[in-house]
């Protein structure tokens, strides 16, 4: 047996008037994703569970079925994994992002998506400055999604904000609250002083450019275990992603990575070179999970008609190749399921259960709906916990 898993971030979302009244996924053509939902299982799946913030993090926790409650430390140490970072018993790590804040507001959650050359750089001025009773480790990830590690930070217990959820808005209520508080805004203010006068950030005001005004802390957490793919199902499997997140979460399943040259976490991501990355996958793997942030970003910056786009090009140059092999294959099973919804309307992320769908070899036929919201809905299928999803498409 062959197992696929697509996981379209933030694809679900709420019925938009820029397009007659439909979600997203309701308005783009994606016919494989509906012939899967039409010929197996169809449902929503609660990601994120009570209490929890949603966003990736604990949404594809669930679905790769752990229970965010026992295994969730932050979500700044799912990507460290990703980079082998150890941290220190006194160590906590933070998520660390570039933002643009503007007249006190967070212009931009990704500093203009900052080129990665430029993040460097930014990383690289911040390791050579003094931090004032702070010893400090800046980690370079991708474009403006970094992190840091800070020593002596056992006793902070503070509540932190997703810069990606405050798009918009003022910033005044959102810094970092709690124990060790004032710690943590020294070290923002003292790198935001270090970031105005900056070369790299000198030629992107020049260009017209959002600019590194500030770094922005959050996610913050101790190191996370899990236990591997292999040793709970037996399976052998690899994960195709451009964000730390996901490979975070996969080292820690003890999955391998495969890295996609054009791969950029962002609407111009190269759909068609993941494609033919994951068929390829299929010849040499039991499960291969292809991770798509496209729709996640459209939806942060606003764009209905991009989300929906995003959404075609993965089913077109995705979903429909790994259909394709795996019929030619023999017995396999696909699952189809987004870790949260992200809202064009509000920019920011919302823990509504998306939908998902799964069919193959085994599963019985479905209820002939598509694959949305709305439909999903109407099948009266709601998996609540839903990190048991996985155990089921697997198994069931």
């Amino acid at each position: 047996m062959k197992y696929v898993i697509i996981l379209p971030d933030g694809a679900s979302d709420e019925p938009l008037p820029q397009l007659g009244g439909k979600t997203p996924l309701e308005a783009a053509r994606i016919p494989h994703m509906d012939s899967v939902a039409r010929q197996g299982c169809l449902g929503r799946v609660v990601t994120i569970p009570a209490g929890f913030t949603a966003g990736t993090d604990a949404g594809t926790l669930t679905l790769m079925g752990y229970d965010p409650r026992r295994y969730h430390t932050g979500r700044a140490p799912m990507e460290a994994l990703a980079k082998q970072l150890s941290a220190a018993p006194d160590q906590l790590i933070f998520r660390c992002n570039f933002v643009n804040i503007t007249d006190g507001k967070m212009k931009d959650f990704t500093a203009g998506h900052i080129a990665q050359p430029d993040a460097n750089a930014l990383i690289a001025a911040l390791n050579e400055v003094d931090f004032p009773g702070e010893t400090c480790a800046f980690h370079a990830g991708v474009s403006y999604r970094n992190l840091l590690l800070v020593s002596n930070a056992s006793d902070m217990k503070l509540e932190t904000q997703p810069p990606h959820d405050i798009t918009d808005q003022s910033v005044d209520t959102y810094w970092p609250m709690g124990e060790g508080q004032a710690r943590v805004r020294g070290i923002m203010n003292r790198a935001a002083a270090v970031l105005t006068d900056h070369p790299v950030n000198q030629r992107r005001r020049a260009r017209g450019e959002d600019w590194a005004t500030n770094i922005w802390l959050w996610g913050q957490g101790t190191p996370m275990k899990l236990e591997t793919l292999e040793s709970r199902f037996g399976l052998k499997g690899t994960v195709i992603t451009a964000v730390d997140i996901i490979r975070g979460i996969a080292v820690g399943m003890g999955m391998d990575l495969i890295e996609v040259t054009g791969a950029t976490g962002y609407i111009d991501t190269d759909y068609d070179a993941k494609g033919r990355a994951a068929v390829a996958a299929l010849d040499h793997y039991d499960l291969v999970i292809v991770h798509v942030e496209a729709p996640d970003e459209a939806a942060h910056q606003g764009l209905a008609e991009e989300k929906m786009k995003s959404l075609e090009r993965i089913d077109e140059a995705i979903v429909g190749p790994l259909l394709e092999k795996l019929r030619s294959l023999g017995d396999y099973r696909i699952l189809i399921a987004p870790d949260h919804a992200t809202l064009v309307r509000t920019k920011g992320h919302h823990p509504a259960p998306p939908p998902f769908c799964y069919a193959g070899t085994g599963i019985e036929a479905g209820t002939g709906r598509g694959f949305n919201e709305r439909e999903a809905v109407a099948s009266g299928l709601l998996l609540d916990p839903g990190y048991t999803l996985l155990e089921a498409f697997l198994h069931s």
